[in-house]
């Protein structure tokens, strides 16, 4: 029952906790191919260890989408949402490239960030609704989101437009009603100027680790930060962070990811 995943670079990838019997999976929507393409596809990989010889089994279906679907892009964000007994998906942000009718032969690779729509979509019948906010008004791209029961935070991001990482930090909220879904924003004042985070989750309440990701073009953010989402929304606290060996401050790049409770790898 398994498809091919292509090796994408930056797509977005959302945790779904175990469920139903169900075991731990993971959404990956989007994101860049070593041919340059951009993907629109979704997939849905599962992990599940059969047998007495604990032997790891990795399932990966494509999923489909119906009616206002999100188009290709990199750099994004998804998160899942509960409400009201339901479970969505919020999708955000991105980059993809020009329209087909406005790219010419110099500028054929160039990127423009995707517009502020907000997707939400279910994955038991794959129906896909477009959303616009007064509030998200400018694209954003590979921002931090973090979500807890009925509310995503979007934190920080690059836009291409004005070339700048602002502070920004957004909630979104979700309430999944019987019909249509209903969808409020608030700009909020304590966001981080930050694109590209590491984020690692460090147990079962919703705290978080901030760390790496870039301030500019030419200067990496060596500090950490810890994120706290409760009933009174959230809270950002400095954190102390580890001795950056001379590789880390001297490289150009950050890499890497989460490793689960608590634990980020770099390379």
């Amino acid at each position: 029952d398994s498809c091919y995943l292509p090796p994408l670079r930056c797509p977005a990838v959302c945790r779904l906790d175990p469920y139903d019997g169900l075991p731990e999976s993971y959404l990956i929507h989007g994101g860049r191919t070593p041919n340059n393409e951009i993907s629109s596809s979704l997939y849905l990989l599962t992990m599940d260890s059969r047998g007495c010889n604990r032997k790891l089994t990795v399932r990966c279906q494509e999923k489909e989408l119906v009616a206002e679907v999100p188009g290709a892009r990199y750099g994004h964000t998804m998160s899942m949402v509960q409400s009201r007994g339901k479970t969505a998906c919020v999708l955000f942000g991105g980059r993809s490239y020009m329209p087909a009718g406005e790219r010419t032969t110099e500028s054929w690779n160039s990127v423009i960030d995707c517009t502020s729509q907000v997707f939400l979509f279910d994955l038991e019948f794959g129906c896909s609704s477009a959303h616009t906010l007064p509030e998200l008004h400018d694209g954003q791209s590979f921002h931090v989101a973090l979500s807890r029961e009925d509310c995503v935070y979007f934190i920080g991001g690059h836009s291409l437009t004005s070339d700048s990482r602002p502070p920004r930090l957004f909630r979104l909220r979700v309430e999944l009603l019987q019909g249509s879904p209903l969808l409020t924003c608030e700009t909020l004042d304590t966001g981080l100027s930050i694109s590209s985070a590491i984020v690692t989750r460090t147990g079962p309440s919703h705290k978080y680790i901030i760390l790496g990701g870039y301030q500019s073009d030419s200067q990496k953010r060596l500090e950490c930060s810890t994120v706290i989402l409760d009933e009174k929304g959230i809270q950002f606290e400095p954190l102390e962070p580890p001795n950056w060996t001379p590789d880390i401050i001297h490289s150009r790049t950050w890499f890497g990811g989460s490793n689960g409770e608590g634990s980020i790898l770099l390379g």
